[in-house]
């Protein structure tokens, strides 16, 4: 496949050109990438009104992905939340649009909520185990629906979540589009589902718009993402997109991630599918030994590994200070839950260290038992319905201060508190923090929180 934005950019380094445009290195090597940076110059196109090299690459992309259209980003998912929010809520007149959406948003929605003044109903799960995960099902989803006092804009979910747990997205978009309402997902951590040997893509299994990180989990540049929209969907979206993109991002796009996403679809052409399906059998009979050893293994998501510490009978930090000391970095860890992401550029010799250490680690040590029984019973007590004292626009905007959590009771959030992004939120911007609340924020150990003044 061809590679049009690199192919333009080292053609550009190669002719050694007076360089009187930004950036202000003029490709002057510090870091050793310099040369290949540069910004929207003549022939170079333009992110978001692109007719050229960008379009290009971007319709290469549509194609491997199955789209009607895949937009770049350069500021993540991030941006792709924001704009794929703004999109499904577009001309909705003077009310104020209604979106129903998992507690474990990443804070990109939540900060998407208050600049486009959203209205926001929040989808529990029934059995909440982690502030990570918010695993709704289709028949909840329905009964939510038909409990709603007015038709939402969009339904809004997260899948995979942090701790690898995939929604049944094909179910969750049939009950939406059975009430005419597109369904959306954040599917940062997914991009590489499309390449599976059968399709667990979002856009494949049903979504109307969904959002992938390229850098979480395709060799991709750090802030390298993909806003979908669906052949299925409103045909205006495409006509609004990339309207909606600029209206959040940056006007200076960093063309080192361009050219990182191009050659990413070269590289999927290439070989990925089989790379990929040859990880996800050795993982999955790493997955099985680990098993064996007594780690309590959850989730259903191929690439990624997580240990349920808690049930493990020790502590998710402990195994990853552990792991460290093995020269081994992962990716996340709490009282809970230790979690590492793997992809086809990990070597045989990577899966075969991570093997050894954790075969040699002594599962019997500390005992984490009684934190996570504290903890399930805070969590469940903490999730019911919080009183909500004002938009979550409103308290975001409001002034604010940074106060002790133990003295927090009583106060209204002003930023959301979570232990981690995507997770659910203990409290959310405008709900007031109540004791129940308190008590899990210290669990997971939040010392400090923004409440409205």
């Amino acid at each position: 496949m061809k590679t049009p934005i690199v192919d333009f950019v080292r053609e550009y380094a190669k002719k050694n050109s007076v360089r009187l445009h930004m950036p202000g290195h003029k490709g002057i090597s510090r870091l050793g990438f310099e040369v290949f940076d540069i910004t929207e110059i003549e022939d170079a196109d333009v992110l978001y009104s692109p007719d050229g090299i960008i379009l290009e690459s971007e319709n290469n992309a549509s194609r491997l992905f199955g789209t009607a259209h895949s937009y770049y980003s350069t500021e993540g998912s991030t941006l792709c939340i924001k704009a794929m929010l703004a999109i499904a809520t577009a001309d909705r007149g003077g009310d104020r649009p209604l979106v129903l959406a998992t507690r474990n948003s990443h804070k990109a929605f939540i900060y998407a909520a208050a600049l486009l003044d959203l209205e926001i109903e929040w989808l529990y799960p029934s059995e909440p185990s982690h502030l990570c995960t918010c695993n709704i099902t289709p028949n909840e989803l329905e009964i939510a629906l038909e409990k709603s006092e007015k038709k939402p804009d969009a339904v809004y979910v997260t899948s995979p979540d942090y701790l690898g747990n995939i929604l049944d997205i094909k179910g969750l978009a049939q009950v939406c589009h059975a009430h005419g309402i597109p369904l959306l997902v954040d599917n940062a951590h997914g991009a590489y589902l499309q390449f599976l040997d059968k399709s667990m893509h979002p856009i494949a299994l049903g979504a109307d718009m969904c959002c992938d990180s390229a850098h979480k989990t395709l060799p991709v540049l750090t802030g390298g993402a993909y806003l979908h929209i669906s052949k299925r969907a409103n045909v205006d979206y495409c006509q609004i997109a990339r309207e909606k993109l600029s209206l959040f991002a940056s006007t200076s796009p960093s063309y080192l991630i361009l050219q990182s996403l191009d050659l990413c679809n070269s590289y999927i052409c290439d070989g990925y599918g089989e790379k990929l399906s040859a990880l996800c059998e050795r993982l999955s009979s790493l997955k099985e030994r680990l098993s064996s050893k007594g780690f309590c293994i959850c989730g259903s998501e191929p690439l990624k590994i997580v240990v349920d510490a808690s049930k493990s009978g020790l502590s998710g930090k402990s195994l990853s200070k552990y792991l460290s000391t093995r020269g081994i970095e992962i990716e996340f860890s709490d009282r809970d839950f230790a979690v590492m992401m793997f992809t086809p550029e990990n070597s045989e010799d990577d899966i075969s260290r991570v093997e050894d250490a954790l075969l040699c680690f002594d599962i019997s040590g500390e005992s984490n038992s009684t934190l996570g029984d504290t903890k399930l019973c805070t969590l469940h007590s903490a999730l019911c319905t919080p009183e909500v004292a004002m938009s979550i626009r409103d308290a975001i905007f409001s002034r604010s201060e940074l106060i002790p959590t133990e003295d927090a009771e009583g106060r209204i959030c002003a930023a959301p508190c979570v232990s981690c992004p995507p997770a659910i939120p203990v409290v959310v911007s405008g709900e007031i923090i109540g004791r129940e609340q308190v008590k899990l924020l210290k669990y997971y150990e939040i010392e400090k929180i923004l409440v409205v003044k």
